[in-house]
């Protein structure tokens, strides 16, 4: 059954105003104040750490222009900067099977089904994380989630346009030495931006989840605002 949910399209967002909205949202989630609710956006750069996270991931070079975070997500480092799509779903699993391993496989369908859209196959890779391009192995689309009764909080980032650097040599990225990592404009060998695939995303999470979207203008996420769940619910 196909079931109504709010998508917003926020552009370039702090990490840690992102973090905070999520979840306010979960919240409102959680109290079926508002339904199932995804955030596409970007950050500026930003190191964020996994529950995994191992010393000795993070060589960061001094005077580096970036922010280093800890987060309750699962996984372990990566790296986020402009020319990434992340992709947070603020899903209720009750509505979804209440299967932690059926959530992410579905994650990692919407990212595939993505990327199909605009022209680049990519697969699962047994025992790997994340989302490859095959020929050799190279990563463009990482995930890394949280789940409190059963609302689900982070989500994926795929890379569509960026410097891949910071992935390897800023971090060890996602726990794997030695990973290639790519880029949708890389693979297409054209320029790419972000906002050309968030129709793609939009859909690919849509069609996964049975969902239909309801845009809400960014300016309604409540990101500079608390609380928000009184306004949210009045749409």
């Amino acid at each position: 059954m196909t079931r109504g949910a709010y998508i917003y399209n926020l552009g370039r967002v702090p990490y840690m105003e992102a973090w905070d909205l999520q979840r306010s949202l979960a919240a409102a989630v959680s109290q079926g104040a508002i339904p199932d609710t995804v955030l596409l956006l970007e950050h500026p750069p930003v190191i964020t750490m996994g529950r995994r996270t191992d010393e000795g991931e993070l060589h960061v070079p001094d005077g580096a222009e970036v922010e280093i975070l800890e987060t309750d997500r699962g996984g372990k480092s990566t790296y986020h900067g402009p020319g990434q799509l992340v992709c947070y779903p603020i899903f209720d699993l009750t509505r979804h099977g209440q299967d932690v391993k059926r959530y992410c496989r579905d994650l990692e369908e919407a990212l595939i089904r993505t990327l199909a859209a605009v022209g680049v196959e990519a697969t699962r890779i047994e025992g790997l994380t994340g989302i490859w391009v095959e020929g050799p192995p190279r990563k463009i689309a990482s995930i890394g989630v949280h789940i409190t009764k059963w609302v689900t909080t982070h989500g994926y980032a795929l890379n569509v346009d960026l410097d891949t650097a910071p992935l390897t040599e800023w971090i060890t990225a996602c726990g794997l030495e030695d990973a290639q990592f790519t880029t949708m404009a890389r693979e297409l060998e054209r320029p790419v931006t972000v906002d050309d695939v968030r129709p793609a995303a939009t859909k690919a999470i849509a069609d996964v989840f049975d969902l239909a979207f309801e845009v809400v203008p960014g300016e309604d996420a409540g990101l500079w605002a608390q609380p928000i769940h009184a306004s949210l619910a009045a749409h």
